[in-house]
Formats: structure tokens, C-alpha cells, sequence
């Protein structure tokens, strides 16, 4: 039986937060396990966010400020001052039920070689009511390379960060966050990490609460930036996977996720989508199909999915907002510039 004694790390990244984060610090606060700490590193705010945060220093939370790294650079200065034996990131906007932590370590036994996953769903603005579960195939047990290409498979993998509950030991064995990504780090390091674990144990009845619809995220997502280091994310997260296994599955896998890129990003950046588009066909091809909102889907039974989505990101500048890739790690891109 796992002892109440064992420490975990709350770890947050926070960059002009100020809206959320002292939601978020609460959540983290009202954790029921008794043995953490909460670090909370502000990477350059220009909003309130750092006075915020230490405002709940009387409260024995760390606050550390530094200049504007990014977000990967924020996780890593959280990671070096953090003494727990277990692991919990957590993004500055986003909520976590009281009783998760507590359940993924009773879940994980003391072990350090087992990362827990959780429950989550999203809800919307600041309205708790509008939350709804998201089922996935994965919740459940599984092996961590079984779990990455169940995940993969669709393309829309949720590996968002207060998902995990990771043994520290884990983590120094993987590395930290690779500072030279921000779209969708959180795939590359929660990849990486879990390619060294020897299990995924899924807690159930402690979800995350995952805020959607916050304004001016597609837009940071569409810069040559932000493409790059997704395409770089998925080359170095699928690269990991395929050095341990390379069969049929984990190849279409991969694939669908390069594919999914081409999607999403077209036609946008015709050189790093035509990059997409080789390792796609040295996978062995993708059978992910375009998909997206209703209207974008209608359009793409008229048109062809090209159209539909030069039509869809024409009507996003004049205020529509069609569904964003990778969810779990688009918006976190706007966190920190």
C-alpha cells in the first residue's frame, strides 16, 4: 500500500495567466493528498499573473519568476526545484478534480517505473457546467507503446499534461522538455516519457477539466514558429516510438499523425507540408480521412477537402473557429510566447 508520507511535485508553467491562474492554483491547492508541493514559475508575465501567484505563497507555494523562455523552459526551471518523488504538470488555466491525485497514486503503488493517466473532458469559457467527458479507447490499462498507438490512431491524441501522474525517477531516466519546441511540446516529452515506462495505469472517477474556447489560439498556432516545431515535435515523438516499434500499426500510426499536420496546416507553409507528406509516404500511407466541424465536413463532400479548407480559413478571419489539431496542446502554444 502506497505510503501517504510519498511527496509529489505540482509543476505550472504560467505566461499571462492571469484570468485562470488563480483557478487553477486553488485546484492544485485542494488536492487531497497531503504530502505536496506546488511550484508555480510566472516565465515572463506582462500581465498580473506573478502577483497573483504569490499571493498564495502564504500559503507554501513556490513562486519563481523568470524571464520569457517559453513554456518548455518554465517546466524545466519547475522540474529543477521540485523534490517530489512524483511528478504532476499542470497548465495554468485548466482545473483538476480533488480526489485525482490521490487516486492516480494509489493506482501507481510506489512504483517508479508505472505512469498513471486520468479521466478528462472539456468545459468552456470559465463554466464548469458546460463540462462533458470525453471517452477514450485508452482509458484503461494498457502497455506504454500500446497506449501511444491506440492514441495515435485518429490522430487527435490527448496527452495534455495534468493527464499524468510520472515517478520523478521516470523522468530523470527520459530527460527534460525539449526547449526548442512550443506547438505541441507536451507530445514530444509525454512521448519520450512514456517510451521508458513499463505501464500506463489509468485512474477513473478523478477527471481533468480542460478549458476550451479561449480566443486567439488558432492564430499564434498558424505562424512558420509554431508549424515548425509541430512538424519537429511529431518527428522527434513518432522517431521514439518507431526505435522500439516499428510494426504495421505504429507506421500507420505515425503516419495519420504527419497527416493530420497536412490537414490542419494546409495551405499554409507548402514546404514543411510537403516534409509531412514524405514521411507520411515512408510510413506506408495514411488512412485518416479529413475530417473536422459539419460545416467544413459539407463543404468537403462538395468541393474536396483542399477547397473546404481554404473556404474554412477564410471564414476563420471573419469569426469562425473550425476545430484545432492535437487537442491537449494547441491552446497551451498561446501560454507562452
Amino acid at each position: 500500500m502506497i505510503s501517504a508520507s510519498t511527496s509529489v511535485s505540482i509543476l505550472m508553467p504560467s505566461y499571462n495567466s492571469a484570468l485562470y491562474l488563480r483557478a487553477a492554483i486553488e485546484s492544485a491547492l485542494g488536492q487531497t493528498w497531503p504530502n505536496k508541493e506546488i511550484i508555480v514559475v510566472d516565465d515572463g508575465s506582462t500581465d498580473r499573473s506573478l502577483s497573483i501567484a504569490r499571493e498564495f505563497e502564504s500559503r507554501g507555494v513556490t513562486v519563481i519568476s523568470q524571464r520569457n523562455r517559453g513554456q518548455s523552459a518554465a517546466a524545466n526551471r519547475a522540474l529543477k526545484s521540485a523534490h517530489g518523488d512524483y511528478i504532476k504538470f499542470f497548465d495554468a488555466d485548466d482545473l483538476i478534480h480533488p480526489e485525482l491525485i490521490a487516486k492516480q497514486m494509489a493506482r501507481l503503488e510506489n512504483s517508479d517505473t508505472a505512469i498513471a493517466s486520468a479521466e478528462w473532458g472539456r468545459f468552456y469559457n470559465d463554466e464548469l457546467k458546460t463540462f462533458q467527458l470525453s471517452p477514450e479507447r485508452v482509458w484503461r490499462d494498457m502497455e506504454p507503446t500500446d497506449w501511444l498507438v491506440e492514441a495515435w490512431s485518429s490522430a487527435r491524441p490527448m496527452m495534455q499534461c495534468a493527464l499524468w501522474l510520472i515517478p520523478h525517477k521516470l523522468i530523470d531516466r527520459a530527460g527534460g522538455w525539449n526547449e526548442r519546441l512550443s506547438l505541441i511540446n507536451d507530445f514530444e516529452f509525454f512521448t519520450r516519457v512514456l517510451c521508458r515506462a513499463e505501464q500506463v495505469r489509468f485512474a477513473s472517477g478523478a477527471p481533468v477539466y480542460y478549458r476550451s474556447g479561449r480566443l486567439g489560439t488558432l492564430s499564434k498556432a498558424l505562424t512558420r514558429r509554431a508549424v515548425e516545431s509541430a512538424l519537429e515535435s511529431a518527428l522527434l515523438g513518432t522517431g521514439q516510438l518507431l526505435s522500439i516499434r516499428d510494426d504495421s500499426p505504429a507506421r500507420r500510426a505515425c503516419a495519420n499523425l504527419f497527416q493530420d499536420i497536412i490537414y490542419t496546416y494546409y495551405p499554409d507553409h507548402n514546404d514543411l507540408l510537403r516534409k509531412a507528406a514524405r514521411r507520411v509516404e515512408e510510413l506506408g500511407g495514411s488512412d485518416l480521412p479529413p475530417t473536422g466541424t459539419r460545416p467544413f465536413e459539407q463543404l468537403r463532400d462538395i468541393f474536396g477537402w483542399k477547397m473546404a479548407k481554404r473556404i474554412q480559413r477564410a471564414a476563420y478571419w471573419v469569426g469562425y473557429k473550425p476545430r484545432p489539431p492535437f487537442p491537449g496542446s494547441l491552446t497551451k502554444d498561446a501560454n507562452t510566447a
